[in-house]
């Protein structure tokens, strides 16, 4: 095995399971908003206890998010040498905000939040609720910045030759508002809160099953389907807007999430398979579905593959299957979303099938997030920098593939206990339950009614 496709093994590792965590961090951010704001409202103690329970599972996510983050900066320098040359200016800058305006602002008031209960004002408390979410979001902000600039670069000049050239920011608001940098944020903020609102369902499905803690998860549960129904139609437009923008600034990516070969009408496939020796994809489509939902005109041409020389093209059945999988994804949790909610507010009864789906539904986010950033990721290949740089010229020239093995062993098994760890605190956080908060209501498990 080579240097090339171990260091990029080691960081695509790396940052996959990294990513377990900022979706759940943002998206339980904005929950618990939402029901600490409840509470100032009502002034209900079923809504105070909800929030404690989940500020316990958000400081989890929080702290295991920080230690498995911390690697890929060092990544960066050790396998990553001429990438960090090259992009330092542009890194720097964004990365510098995210610590300076975001991670100080969420950190600081963490400790509020998690401490602060008996010790500040409500309100003071709610505050402090408010821009740790807000903090969490800033930070995914400057992150995604930074990786949209690799996507789409602007606002920048090279300085410079060979070896020795780097991009330097020459508009720094060009470089923030990058053509794809919005749309990435709003979409991956999207299948954040999707993640979050997951975890609270298949917790509170949980404590269904078991018979405990009834009141407390039917509200949790109540509050975890209407973001995800928000966040799964907010996917559909920010999905759409991205895709748009796909095409236009890379059509490359585009036509390899569609297995889209020459440049005519363009079809959408709802599942497929891609034989790249013969440019065919077998599957099942909407003729010119693709053109209508990118340019409004089922007649228009979308730029095909054959247009880019073939070592320019990313891996294409790879980049098709991935992007597939996630807009089905996505589509289930708008209909797992709907029904939640209808059982919910419309059913006496509750149907057990049903919850044991909603307590292993949270792995279905996870799923979808990680899918998503495959398709991004790969789907620019051979890019690392769009057009400016390739992905086998941005390594390291003096580390050697047994260095590199050496660490994605050690990496994988130090990630491998960490989330060992991750699940043991969390489990014993979940059977532990709510603290302030408890009901003898009981639940009767039957098959769904129709009717009221």
């Amino acid at each position: 095995m080579d240097v090339e496709f171990l260091s990029r093994l080691q960081f695509a590792f790396t940052i996959s399971f990294h990513y377990i965590y900022p979706p759940l961090s943002i998206g339980i951010g904005i929950i618990l908003v939402i029901m600490e704001g409840m509470y100032l409202k009502t002034g209900n103690k079923l809504y105070e206890s909800m929030t404690k329970f989940w500020v316990k599972i958000f400081a989890l996510t929080f702290a295991l998010g920080v230690a498995t983050g911390i690697v890929m900066e060092f990544e960066f320098g050790t396998n990553w040498a001429t990438y960090s040359r090259f992009v330092g200016d542009v890194f720097g800058s964004a990365l510098a905000a995210e610590g300076i305006f975001a991670f100080f602002l969420e950190s600081g008031f963490l400790a509020i939040l998690v401490f602060g209960w008996d010790r500040v004002s409500p309100k003071m408390h709610f505050i402090s609720t408010i821009l740790v979410a807000f903090g969490a979001h800033l930070s995914a902000l400057w992150i995604i910045i930074a990786n949209s600039w690799q996507q789409t670069p602007a606002g920048f000049k090279i300085v410079g030759e060979g070896l020795a050239a780097r991009a330097e920011i020459n508009d720094f608001w060009a470089m923030v508002f990058n053509p794809s940098s919005i749309d990435r944020f709003t979409h991956s903020i999207g299948g954040a809160w999707i993640a979050g609102s997951f975890l609270v369902i298949s917790v509170s499905a949980y404590y269904l099953l078991k018979n405990k803690h009834i009141e407390f998860a039917i509200q949790s549960m109540k509050i975890g389907f209407i973001v995800a129904l928000v966040a799964s139609l907010l996917q559909l437009a920010t999905g759409h807007s991205s895709a748009a923008g796909v095409a236009k600034n890379q059509p490359a990516k585009l036509a390899a999430f569609e297995g889209h070969y020459e440049t005519q009408p363009a079809d959408l496939y709802l599942f497929g398979w891609v034989d790249d020796s013969s440019q065919k994809v077998y599957g099942v489509k909407l003729p010119g579905m693709l053109s209508w939902l990118v340019y409004f005109d089922s007649k228009k041409p979308v730029i095909g593959l054959n247009e880019f020389a073939v070592e320019n093209r990313p891996p294409v059945n790879f980049v098709f299957q991935t992007y597939h999988l996630m807009v089905a994804l996505g589509m289930a949790f708008i209909a797992m979303s709907i029904l939640g909610i209808y059982l919910l507010y419309k059913n006496k009864t509750y149907n057990k099938l049903w919850i044991k789906v909603s307590i292993v539904s949270v792995i279905l986010p996870q799923i979808a997030n990680q899918l998503g950033w495959f398709s991004a990721e790969v789907g620019r290949q051979p890019w690392i920098v769009y057009n400016y740089l390739k992905t086998k010229d941005a390594l390291s020239k003096t580390v050697g593939s047994s260095e590199v093995l050496f660490s994605l062993i050690l990496f994988t098994l130090i990630y491998l206990l960490l989330f060992v760890l991750f699940l043991f605190l969390l489990d014993r956080k979940i059977k532990h339950g709510p603290e302030t908060y408890s009901s003898d209501m009981k639940l009767n498990l039957s098959p769904i009614k129709t009717s009221n």
